[in-house]
């Protein structure tokens, strides 16, 4: 009987029920047993060629799992009139789709038909935070492909200039809690913004001020000399924070010194609750660690999905 009970005790650990579908540890256990291999080595490959790519990729799964849930609706290719989610407003500047292309192309030579496009991208955003020096989780897997992809839809992703009831609306929408969404912007560790992103703070914030007061005075002076109204440089834009290819709490230190790059990163210390855990973040990488990866499996368990693509730019 006690036997038993552990290994039913087991099997609860090892299944994140989501929308009435169940992902598990062990789901490629028998059919495809080299996922994890194949996916970091595409992940490590491109790495060693270009350093922004464990930003490109986790931004890529955030970006997945926000609209429709972690189906990879994110990967498919508009299609004439029908514009992707790829090509709606926020997106434009996703990249690195590639990388999820090598990693399902190696897979469907080592086991066809059998890893979906959600899953490799899952795998991927974890192996980017590892390989960036950031924590590492066991991913839950059996998530399905989606044969649905609008522009339209990409509204429904958390803007930068959100405040902070904007914020945690859209983060609890997704089952996602206040505490989720702490950890989860923590991921601004990593890459680079635009000034399109930032701009609002820093000229004709509003009708008393040109700059965002909540803006540290030299750091709004540095980005809008690197973003001014007019002649801005065709790319011109700021690394989330200085050490954007590293994956550490920086970025929850800047905060508390007012040298969050966007909106909602500064909105983070509007609330009591929120504040604190940015200070707690903020003073312990290991909390943040731990409440990121717990967060990313959490995240990523929102699915919905109906098949496993060939090709994860088309559907089936």
């Amino acid at each position: 009987m006690a036997a038993m009970v552990a290994f039913l005790n087991l099997v609860i650990m090892l299944s994140v029920v989501t929308s009435g579908k169940s992902l598990s540890l062990n789901y490629y256990e028998k059919t495809c047993p080299k996922v994890e291999c194949i996916v970091a080595k595409a992940v490590k490959d491109a790495m060693a060629k270009d350093k922004t790519v464990p930003a490109a990729l986790l931004r890529m799964h955030f970006h997945d799992c926000f609209v429709r849930g972690c189906d990879a609706s994110v990967l498919l290719n508009s299609k004439g009139n029908s514009k992707a989610e790829k090509d709606g407003p926020p997106n434009v500047s996703l990249h690195a789709f590639y990388v999820i292309d090598a990693a399902k192309k190696a897979l469907e030579a080592a086991c066809p038909g059998v890893v979906s496009c959600a899953d490799i991208l899952a795998l991927a955003a974890r192996d980017a935070v590892f390989l960036s020096g950031g924590p590492t989780w066991d991913v839950p897997k059996g998530r399905k492909d989606g044969r649905t992809s609008k522009a339209s839809e990409t509204r429904q992703l958390p803007a930068p200039t959100f405040n902070l009831s904007q914020l945690r609306q859209s983060f609890s929408q997704r089952g996602l809690s206040g505490a989720d969404l702490v950890a989860l912007s923590g991921g601004h560790t990593l890459g680079f913004s635009h000034c399109s992103s930032f701009q609002s703070r820093l000229h004709n914030f509003n009708a008393t001020h040109d700059i965002d007061p909540s803006l540290n005075p030299s750091f709004a002076a540095k980005l809008k000399s690197i973003c001014p109204l007019k002649n801005q440089a065709k790319n011109a834009g700021a690394t989330m924070d200085p050490s954007s290819a590293t994956f550490d709490n920086t970025y929850y230190r800047l905060i508390l010194q007012h040298q969050g790059l966007f909106s909602s990163d500064q909105a983070l210390l509007d609330n009591p609750d929120t504040k604190n855990l940015v200070t707690k973040f903020a003073t312990s990488k290991k909390a943040f660690y731990q409440a990121f990866a717990n967060s990313m499996i959490k995240m990523g368990g929102i699915n919905g999905g109906q098949e496993v693509r060939k090709d994860c730019r088309v559907v089936n």
